[in-house]
């Protein structure tokens, strides 16, 4: 007789983890806090136990709420969103020090507190996410109605993308993103068959047949030409960034990544020689020292340029540096310089790490799911992250022209730090699905969306 083979040892909750890296982050963003006080006017801020205690209560409600429904969620997604949101307030603080009659911690901790609310929410109700494939469409109409919604608003600093009802305001394209990325996930995983043997053979290429890919491409290029209508040129080209990745990896067809690269380079073209305020971002991108050399002193980006500059290696330390000069967007679309300055090429580096551990963990969680639309769901919110990372620090490092976007949880910015912790709650969730054993995991699959093209190709597929 042979012996029965072991069974495979259980996956670990690694809740006790979680909890201790909360501690740590919590702590750093205390330290920081403190540091930015001692630094500025050599005391420790009064409030800095209040700021650890509002801080530590979050990251601990967010923690049961793991613990309760997302056992076997990854330790780390969590751990860092506190600390990257933890160290934007520190910045937007040390900002504040500098205009005194424009202050935004404390918005921005309480715009925290609604996206641990929201968090929290999505984790305890959402207990599959193979139910959201059933929402696709609803998705798609919410998305496409939210992106229309700024144009009937006044335009903001030259692009229309807020909406402002008295004193409150919000972006309706940060929400847009996670319900656009439900819809592409859960299309392309209804119908990855059809897209990856495609249809007809066109210039040498298998073009899939068009009843199947044009619903999706549909959709993509009315949320783009709203955007560029809007000039949100940042949000257009997350969009299209998002649907060349998900249409990639729904067909694995270098095709479709080598073909959204000509039209994003044809697009990009036609958009910046033709619009007057794209234009004039990429004038100032390619001639970022032509303001000093007219004798108008430096603008935004040569400020930013400067700051990284000064920064060098190791940093200027938290509250000694002078990216306040860069003016009304230093708390949001430069903060970056912020951090380059006062914590260096050392600290940035570092904070850069972060952002690409957790997209890393995303795209795991991507990998160990076995159904199709729970890969392509997280792999997509985890490039909606990467690529704001990417728009956002290129932007303001002089790489690529400006786009107005915020950085994830570090910029000042309500709708964004909310639809932040939105996409981290959904990353909990899936990486819960994928770690938790067999057994534990939902047995009842979501049904496709109304009028997918199902395919036979492998019964795994069903």
């Amino acid at each position: 007789m042979t012996d029965a083979p072991p069974h495979p040892p259980l996956p670990q909750k690694r809740r006790g983890v979680e909890l201790s890296l909360l501690v740590g982050a919590v702590l750093c963003a205390v330290l920081g806090y403190a540091n930015v006080g001692l630094a500025h006017s050599g005391a420790v801020p009064p409030d800095v136990a209040g700021y650890g205690a509002g801080l530590g209560f979050l990251a601990l409600l967010a923690h049961l709420a793991v613990r309760m429904r997302a056992p076997y969620a990854d330790p780390l997604i969590l751990p860092i969103a506190v600390l990257l949101n933890g160290l934007g307030l520190v910045f937007i603080y040390r900002l504040d020090l500098e205009t005194p009659a424009d202050r935004a911690a404390t918005t921005q901790l309480v715009w925290s507190a609604l996206g641990v609310a929201l968090f929290t929410v999505v984790v305890l109700s959402v207990r599959d996410h193979r139910l959201l494939q059933r929402y696709a469409y609803v998705s798609v109409a919410a998305a496409l109605a939210l992106l229309v919604l700024p144009i009937f608003f006044p335009a903001v600093n030259g692009a229309k993308i807020w909406v402002r009802v008295g004193g409150l305001s919000f972006q309706p394209g940060e929400f847009a993103k996670i319900l656009l990325a439900v819809f592409f996930a859960a299309y392309l995983a209804a119908n990855r068959g059809v897209l990856t043997r495609g249809g007809r053979r066109t210039l040498g290429t298998r073009l899939p047949p068009g009843r199947v890919v044009g619903p999706v491409v549909a959709v993509w290029l009315i949320s783009v030409g709203v955007l560029v209508l809007e000039r949100d040129l940042g949000t257009s080209l997350l969009f299209f960034g998002l649907f060349v990745i998900l249409l990639y990896v729904a067909t694995g067809r270098t095709g479709w990544v080598v073909m959204g690269l000509l039209l994003a380079a044809a697009g990009a073209y036609a958009v910046g020689s033709l619009e007057p305020h794209v234009n004039g971002r990429v004038e100032d991108w390619l001639h970022p020292f032509a303001s000093i050399e007219a004798g108008l002193g430096p603008g935004q980006l040569a400020q930013s340029l400067f700051a990284f500059a000064a920064g060098g290696v190791s940093g200027t330390g938290l509250g000694l540096g002078h990216s306040s000069l860069i003016g009304f967007a230093a708390k949001s679309d430069f903060i970056l310089a912020t951090a380059g300055e006062e914590l260096g090429l050392a600290g940035l580096t570092a904070l850069f790490l972060l952002y690409a551990l957790l997209v890393a963990r995303g795209y795991g969680a991507g990998l160990a799911l076995r159904d199709p639309f729970g890969r392509l769901l997280a792999v997509g919110l985890a490039s909606i992250l990467a690529l704001q990372v990417f728009v956002i620090a290129g932007g303001v490092m002089g790489l690529i022209p400006l786009t107005g976007m915020a950085m994830p949880f570090l910029a000042q910015g309500g709708s964004s730090v909310v639809t932040n912790w939105a996409i981290v709650a959904l990353l909990i969730r899936l990486s819960a699905s994928a770690r938790a054993p067999r057994a534990a995991a939902p047995a009842v699959p979501a049904p496709a969306p109304a009028g997918a093209q199902d395919t036979p190709v492998r019964k795994e597929a069903r």
